[in-house]
């Protein structure tokens, strides 16, 4: 466990640095000049312009530029936004709330649409399990901005049961259901995909030997579902469960783009318009970070899950 856990840390450490390398080259190397964002179309001496490149760095070398941010971030500064003005961190940390209530909200929605739809289909052969293939396929089909403009069309204008973009609600209960529309046009692409795995390992499970047996021993339909099936079936299903939440991370700009949300997401839509390298790298590593740190939780949960699974076979990644 000690040598599995040193290694995917190692890991971890590698897969972030090379990250960190490909986001700055790639960032740096977009057409266009920071500076005249800075200065908002407003006519500068030379002397301002020089000011502003040497207030963010800009008018040193890209090795020397990356040497200064890597060393801020491992010091917990990443640099200060130059579309806000403020320290990046600091407003990643004002927008972080936002995103984690939209991703915790849309994650418990997939594992309750996605297993069940799938359960039910792996249970009702016929008319339910062709129904949830259809719909799975819908929604797998979809893109997150169209699912959205249907979802704001239907429940907020037309019946007027959901607010639509934008508001600024108070308290939690208020938060959650301002943020019910944008969990849903979140979780159902992941809900589908989610739903077909489930299918497919339970359906797996059904047809092994010991299920049979069970069967066979008088043991009721419920509790070979429960002992037998369910539980072996959850191994893949916590798999890739774990990649779905790390993909809502990623997938929350176009969301609460749409939604107009004050999240990770959109402030990373903004800042790559502005071209505020600070933001766009640090978004970037740190969405890199919860992806494989997700990776890692899940390869150690699947073997207390699954017995049969070892830390040494399967993975996540």
């Amino acid at each position: 466990m000690t040598r599995y856990l040193v290694g995917r840390l190692l890991g971890l450490v590698t897969v972030l640095f090379v990250t960190s390398l490909v986001v700055f080259g790639t960032v740096h190397l977009a057409p266009g000049d920071p500076v005249s964002f800075l200065l908002h179309g407003r006519p500068a001496t030379p002397e301002t312009v020089v000011a502003l490149r040497s207030q963010y760095h800009l008018d040193d070398p890209l090795p020397v530029q990356y040497a200064k941010w890597l060393g801020g971030v491992l010091h917990g500064d990443f640099g200060r936004s130059a579309q806000y003005h403020q320290d990046v961190a600091s407003l990643i940390g004002s927008r972080l709330p936002g995103t984690a209530l939209l991703v915790g909200y849309a994650a418990l929605l997939v594992v309750v649409l996605g297993v069940t739809a799938g359960v039910l289909a792996a249970l009702r052969p016929g008319i339910a399990d062709r129904a949830v293939l259809l719909g799975t396929g819908v929604a797998t089909a979809t893109p997150s901005f169209v699912t959205a403009i249907a979802l704001v069309s239907l429940f907020s204008v037309q019946l007027g049961w959901f607010p639509g973009p934008g508001g600024t609600p108070e308290g939690l209960g208020e938060r959650l259901y301002h943020l019910t529309l944008p969990s849903f046009a979140l979780a159902l692409t992941f809900a589908g995909l989610l739903a077909r795995v489930t299918r497919s390992a339970m359906l797996d499970e059904l047809g092994r030997d010991h299920v049979e047996v069970a069967r066979a021993r008088g043991v009721a339909g419920r509790a070979v579902v429960r002992r037998h099936v369910l539980r072996n079936a959850l191994g893949p299903v916590v798999t890739v469960g774990g990649t779905m939440l790390a993909g809502l991370l990623i997938s929350t700009s176009i969301v609460e783009t749409a939604f107009d949300v004050s999240g990770i997401g959109s402030l990373l839509v903004q800042s790559v318009t502005a071209k505020d390298f600070a933001v766009v790298q640090a978004i970037t590593l740190l969405s890199v970070a919860a992806f494989v740190l997700v990776n890692l939780v899940v390869d150690l949960l699947v073997p207390l899950i699954d017995p049969r699974l070892s830390l040494s076979g399967e993975g996540t990644s």
